[in-house]
């Protein structure tokens, strides 16, 4: 059962998304665009992510690529189109990629990025708000928004929870495009992985993830994450102590606890 594929997200045209051994794969697909980032395409990944969200035979997501960039950012083309919209237009349009950040950041499932070429502007923002991420020592990160008079605006968010003010003063002010290990002695990166090993490699984290932690117990901790850093301390304190009693009654931790001091191995798929 765990080796058969799920059922597949049908009639996109830039995203596919599949499923198997309990790891879904959200792969961008515009390879001929560098995967740049149009309202289409943000379209299809908010509908991919929502169908694995629900996907019961997903337990892990992993966010890939097709061709030479994982994702060049915003299409630009598309972006002087925009300019001779007003105001609302512009709005609607920034709102549905604000939605699409938030979207994977408050995921229910956790997401994990795999970089296997260059990540700009936009295309690095998608790799910021992944709760994981790996990457190929030759793939490039940067945003560079500021070099073409444009705002990394939405990511800046994710960014100071992510890295910090300093750091993120760093890469959003100067534009400056770094490399995978500069990315990863900042925090964007969690593993470099040469470019054959890479897709393994992922998988092979995303199916310890999958049998080795409670589902129920990665999805509460990482709307944990996503909520505390606006609390004030004390309502925090409150809040952790709430999920903390609630957690010791889920059927997932007294599966958990009964498994270990039986001294049993338990597998979560």
């Amino acid at each position: 059962m765990d080796n058969m594929p799920t059922q597949e997200l049908e009639a996109l045209r830039y995203i596919r998304y599949e499923c198997r051994d309990a790891v879904g794969y959200v792969t961008l697909d515009r390879p001929d665009k560098r995967n740049a980032l149009s309202y289409d395409m943000v379209s299809e990944l908010k509908q991919a992510f929502e169908f694995a969200e629900n996907d019961e035979g997903c337990k892990v997501l992993v966010l890939r690529a097709e061709g030479a960039a994982f994702c060049a950012g915003a299409d630009l083309a598309y972006i002087q189109e925009l300019q001779g919209y007003g105001y609302t237009d512009n709005l609607a349009d920034s709102t549905h990629l604000m939605q699409l950040f938030h979207q994977i950041y408050t995921l229910k499932k956790v997401v994990i990025a795999q970089v296997q070429g260059h990540a700009l502007a936009g295309g690095c923002g998608l790799a910021t708000i992944c709760d994981f991420a790996f990457a190929v020592p030759e793939a490039k990160f940067g945003y560079t928004e500021v070099k073409i008079g444009f705002l990394p605006a939405i990511v800046s968010i994710f960014l100071l929870r992510k890295i910090g003010e300093a750091r993120t003063k760093q890469l959003l002010l100067t534009g400056d495009i770094i490399t995978a290990q500069q990315a990863a002695d900042f925090g964007l990166v969690n593993q470099l992985v040469p470019k054959e090993e890479l897709a393994d490699t992922v998988y092979q984290f995303a199916r310890r993830l999958c049998t080795e932690n409670s589902g129920q117990s990665m999805e509460v901790t990482k709307e944990m994450l996503a909520r505390v850093p606006e609390m004030p301390l004390e309502e925090s304190l409150r809040y952790a102590a709430h999920m903390n009693a609630e957690a010791r009654g889920s059927l997932d931790c007294r599966r958990g606890i009964a498994a270990f001091l039986s001294k049993e191995k338990i597998s979560w798929v």
